[in-house]
């Protein structure tokens, strides 16, 4: 779902008020005999970032050399039922947070029900070589008015359904959420001023296959302390599925942008069909390429509107995003991208007029490949939706090569949020993307529908620096059918049209690519769209 990994947005207290309110907490969990997360009799161990890493990585070995076992749970049912609403409603403590006074990181946690009814185990991992088991108690949340007749269900032994990191990544004096884990593998972090929307996942299994998807899960976290004014922190994960064991190592790094750095060693227990890496998961319900009249007042709704690659030669290389009528699976092959992402390249408050979702808030996250990945694909799932609350995109780079059993498989990358543009892009990107019938207006015996008429707008880059009198090319090619009327012009300032009629080969799709040029000079990313015959029958 689109926004079931929610943040609870409480206002600050003062500094007088925090005080007040965190010594009678304490107070009271002293009276009752109840400790704080992390209170617990540590054991001693080992507790460098490196060495966390390789004993969660020789575990998940371990584990791949085994059947498969799920793990238990004993969340009762009353709270499985739970609605959306009445999840929302309860509410973290916030003086229990872990590492409140002794970080700049405070680290709050999920109440088990709903949609997350397998617990996570938790261990923090302290300065002075100790694991110490985070216990789940009822005393660090408050049960609101809506989830009251099911409180009564709640026991101490169930677990959390993951957690959330803070740090004052907005305002000096105050700390804010920039990240998630919860449910699965997945997680959502957040740059400064932005407002969560897609996911990023740990590994996606056999997306979009016939056999269905397998959804692996993070089972166990270690949760490394940082020095109180430490910048950074770290996170393992141990990762668990019926085909493939895995340790997860992310370096938090809050800021503008926000940037994880993932260490990810997979175990497959069978060779496994398709895996997917650093997979992007995001919505896209309707925007301005959309054929299909939609029925709201806001003009476009999605939480991402494009996938940009960057592939190995450099090329940049735009695919707008679709909610199609069947599930579509494109790809880009390549070998060793040097990066891809899922973006939210339409920021205007207009383009949505959404004054609760605020769309144009939602990050753009960036994957940068550490190493040479290969050959492979990227691919693109769009699965069809009729709301926004569900996630139907999908973006992995797929190995060329199954992952074989009994075989350690390392990848390593970087995940970082932006908003419009990368730094290290500096060609003209395409800002709108719009689709129409071919037929000239007032023609009585028009074309048929099939044949489309379409308009890219390129701005940014050198645009900016070239006359509106000059004699641009559009670069463009079809995998079938023909482009005919192709047109180039200036429009506004810094911003250029290309326009073309694609008339599609029979129920053949269009792989399309559009590009603009001044002679031998490349001015723009390359706008790459399918189009399917039957998008608008």
């Amino acid at each position: 779902m689109s926004d079931v990994s929610h943040s609870y947005q409480e206002k600050e207290p003062t500094l007088i008020k925090r005080i007040f309110y965190s010594t009678l907490f304490l107070l009271c969990l002293a009276l009752t005999g109840v400790s704080l997360p992390g209170a617990a009799e540590p054991t001693p161990a080992v507790n460098t970032p490196d060495v966390v890493f390789a004993t969660v990585k020789k575990h998940a070995k371990e584990l791949a050399n085994k059947p498969y076992q799920k793990p238990d749970s004993n969340v009762p049912q009353a709270l499985a039922d739970m609605n959306y609403e009445q999840y929302r409603s309860i509410y973290f403590r916030r003086e229990a947070g872990l590492w409140q006074h002794d970080s700049l990181f405070e680290v709050q946690f999920f109440h088990p029900g709903f949609y997350y009814n397998e617990p996570v185990s938790i261990t923090t991992v302290d300065k002075s070589g100790s694991n110490t088991h985070v216990p789940f108690k009822s005393e660090y949340f408050r049960y609101g008015d809506q989830v009251k007749p099911v409180a009564g269900a709640v026991t101490e032994d169930l677990g959390f359904a993951g957690f959330r990191v803070h740090y004052p990544l907005n305002e000096a004096d105050r700390k804010s959420e920039f990240i998630v884990f919860q449910g699965a593998t997945y997680f959502r972090l957040v740059g400064p001023g932005q407002m969560y929307g897609l996911s990023a996942r740990g590994l996606a299994i056999d997306t979009a296959e016939s056999s269905g998807e397998e959804f692996p899960m993070f089972r166990d976290f270690w949760l490394l302390q940082p020095d109180k004014e430490q910048t950074t922190m770290t996170v393992v994960a141990l990762m668990d599925s019926p085909s493939i064991s895995g340790a997860y190592r992310f370096t938090l790094a809050p800021g503008a942008p926000t940037v994880v750095d993932v260490d990810a060693a997979l175990y497959p227990r069978t060779e496994v069909n398709k895996v997917g890496i650093a997979p992007l998961t995001s919505m896209f319900h309707h925007g301005e390429n959309s054929t299909r009249y939609v029925d709201d007042i806001r003009p476009e709704v999605h939480d991402s509107d494009g996938l940009l690659l960057n592939n190995s030669h450099g090329d940049w290389i735009w695919r707008p995003l679709s909610n199609p009528k069947s599930l579509r699976v494109s790809s880009l092959q390549d070998t060793s991208p040097k990066g891809f992402g899922l973006l939210q390249r339409d920021r205007e408050f207009s383009s949505y007029l959404d004054a609760e979702a605020h769309y144009s808030d939602r990050p753009s996250l960036w994957v940068t490949p550490k190493g040479p990945w290969g050959e492979g694909r990227l691919e693109l799932v769009e699965i069809p939706t009729n709301s926004e609350t569900n996630d139907n995109i999908v973006a992995y780079w797929v190995p060329k090569n199954p992952l074989q059993p009994k075989t350690e498989n390392l990848f390593s990358y970087q995940l970082r949020t932006f908003e419009t543009r990368l730094p290290s892009q500096n060609l003209a990107q395409v800002e709108r993307t719009r689709t129409g019938w071919a037929a000239i207006p007032g023609q009585e015996d028009g074309p048929p529908r099939s044949h489309r008429k379409f308009a890219i707008d390129f701005t940014g880059g050198e645009l900016e620096n070239i006359s509106p009198a000059a004699e641009l090319q559009a670069r463009v090619n079809t995998t079938s059918g023909e482009i005919t009327h192709v047109v180039v012009e200036p429009l506004v300032e810094g911003v250029w049209r290309v326009a073309f009629t694609l008339i599609p080969e029979g129920q053949e799709p269009a792989d399309m690519q559009v590009s603009l040029a001044m002679r031998d000079q490349q001015l723009s990313e390359v706008w790459s769209y399918v189009w399917y015959p039957d998008t608008v029958q």
